[in-house]
């Protein structure tokens, strides 16, 4: 919950100086901290930014900017009682949920208002009946939503915390900046002129087609709207510029097929990018995204995404339903900590890369998979401890990478992957296979697990067979039972006739079986 001090540098400064109520986090748990929080035995930071902005020292300064941040304060202490954020899925699920619950509540409602009323019910009294079984049903209702309901307020309270982290940071610069120029003198602001590439562009286009742009490393700060109107643009490259927005006209590229946007200063992708139906490979990998728009699904003709190197928590729900044309994805280096169920329906999926995200596991769907053929998903150090039975039926991978992770046994149906040719295994606390298998390499790795894997069978089938005779066993011993006290019977009412009726019986023939 507390600011990243490398994102908000002044806000974590000053939130550390804040007095604390209650017991205080000891460095011994300071392995439960996210990566993304700051570590509490740490104070190298702390006199980074004093030796970079000295009026911090200054007590009247701190005073000034406690008193600015009491919100932030305050929301955090909330949202330490509340818990973690959901994650996207379980937010969107909650959504459709609460959609499902509205539907079927109009249905019964509809439902009650066209019951006929019984000719011996007076009017009155069925109004009175029909107004409890609505209120009934609303009540029912309002006690379904409840649940999901709390799930989208947690979800919120967390975004809008987010924006008040960044509202909070810029307010405090503005503090210090203030106290730093108290002489009188003013920072004026960095005028936002159009580069004269860009008009070159702007005005070539007027006069003839332009199927291909590249402004790439021109330190452009922003695009002007009019760049919307190049309608017969294939291929746009804005890489390595300090790009903060892209405006929505952008959609008016219909024909666009590559746009690349890395190494920029983006913060968002406008929901308009998912009007690029024609859009076949999108770079928006090295900037600040924290998601990518659920409209990027709109972008059916995909066959690669790049979306390295930002600040993602999670894809799209969608995104696998959507993107069937997808052949390459790559999202290493950000903060993933679930793949999305949808992820299996990416049937055209080749090259996955999900190396030093986040990730806890993945969904069994993932198996679906079945042209992969490279996937990375090292470096997840101790989120990643295990993977699906479903992996096996990764029948097309060719190299895996699972290297510095908490691996301790792959999955029994490993073997499976015949066609496997390059495999790290590094940094793993393997048990199953054992090191010593794993240092032989990947084919010895593959003839263990295949190994393992027919084992297992044979022990399973051995147990059923045995599990099978055992009930022919009871049910031939029940049969014969029933048959030896049907004839012992028979024998024994036979002998009675024949001794008559006067004679004493013997008890050895009344003995049960």
């Amino acid at each position: 919950m507390d600011p990243n001090p490398k994102n908000f540098p002044v806000l974590s400064y000053v939130m550390a100086r804040l007095p604390t109520f209650g017991p205080r986090t000891t460095s011994a748990t300071a392995a439960e901290y996210d990566i993304e929080q700051p570590d509490p035995s740490s104070s190298g930071q702390s006199e980074i930014i004093v030796d970079r902005m000295p009026h911090l020292s200054d007590p009247k300064l701190i005073s000034s900017m406690r008193h600015a941040i009491h919100d932030v304060y305050q929301t955090r202490s909330v949202l330490q009682a509340l818990g973690p954020r959901p994650d996207h899925e379980t937010v969107d699920n909650a959504k459709a949920r609460l959609s499902e619950i509205e539907s079927s509540l109009s249905k019964s409602l509809e439902e009650i208002v066209l019951m006929p009323r019984p000719a011996e019910v007076d009017r009155f009294e069925w109004r009175a009946h029909l107004a409890e079984k609505e209120k009934e049903c609303r009540e029912k209702a309002e006690k379904e939503k409840s649940v999901y309901k709390s799930i989208l307020q947690v979800d919120e309270m967390h975004e809008a915390y987010e924006k008040m982290l960044k509202e909070a940071e810029a307010l405090l610069v503005k503090i210090y900046e203030k106290a730093e120029n108290a002489d009188g003198s003013e920072v004026l602001p960095v005028s936002e002129e159009v580069n004269e590439e860009v008009v070159g562009v702007l005005q070539e286009a007027s006069g003839k087609p332009l199927e291909r742009v590249d402004l790439s490393s021109r330190r452009l700060r922003f695009l002007p709207e009019a760049f919307g109107r190049i309608s017969g643009l294939k291929v746009l490259n804005l890489s390595n510029n300090q790009l903060e927005v892209i405006p929505d006209s952008i959609a008016g590229l219909t024909n666009l097929e590559e746009l690349y946007l890395g190494s920029n200063l983006l913060e968002s992708l406008p929901d308009s990018i998912g009007l690029l139906y024609n859009l076949k490979i999108l770079d928006v990998s090295g900037n600040k995204l924290c998601a990518l728009p659920d409209s990027i699904c709109q972008c059916r003709s995909l066959v690669e995404l790049d979306a390295g190197f930002n600040r993602l928590s999670y894809l799209p729900t969608n995104i696998g339903f959507e993107l069937v044309n997808l052949q390459k994805l790559s999202i290493p280096l950000n903060k993933i900590r679930s793949l999305p169920t949808s992820i299996g329906e990416m049937r055209s999926l080749r090259y996955l890369d999900a190396h030093f995200n986040e990730l806890h596991g993945l969904p069994l769907s993932i198996g679906k998979l079945t042209n992969l053929e490279i996937l990375n998903l090292s470096k997840n150090f101790n989120d990643l401890t295990e993977l699906p039975e479903t992996f096996g039926d990764l029948i097309n991978l060719k190299e895996l990478d699972l290297s510095n992770n908490q691996i301790h046994a792959l999955p029994d149906t490993f073997g499976r992957l015949d066609n496997l040719t390059k495999l790290d295994l590094d940094e793993n606390p393997l048990v199953i296979p054992p090191m010593e298998v794993v240092k032989q390499g990947v084919e010895a790795v593959k003839d263990f697990m295949a190994k393992r894997w027919l084992q297992l069978l044979v022990e399973e089938e051995r147990k059923s067979m045995m599990q099978v005779s055992e009930e022919g066993q009871t049910g031939w011993l029940t049969r014969s039972t029933s048959w030896l006290k049907t004839y012992v019977s028979g024998v024994s009412e036979t002998v009675s006739e024949y001794l008559g009726t006067g004679s004493p019986r013997d008890p050895c023939l009344d003995q049960q079986f």
